[in-house]
């Protein structure tokens, strides 16, 4: 799943636990490890952790 990969890599980048991601991104704490283990997120949810990482990188850019 391309977006899970994403997701790995930011939060790889952004030293950036798994909870916390779900959590800010799209306020479910399992969000990662639900789709790690298979879960399908629909648009809207894909659209907003998009946004989300897209946002946090440009906030936080050196």
């Amino acid at each position: 799943m391309h977006l899970l990969r994403e997701i790995e890599k930011f939060m790889r980048e952004t030293d950036m636990p798994w909870t916390k991601f779900g959590r800010l991104s799209v306020s479910d704490p399992r969000f990662v490890e639900d789709l790690r283990n298979g879960r399908e997120p629909g648009k809207n949810i894909s659209l907003r952790v998009e946004h989300f990482m897209s946002k946090w990188r440009s906030d936080h850019a050196a």
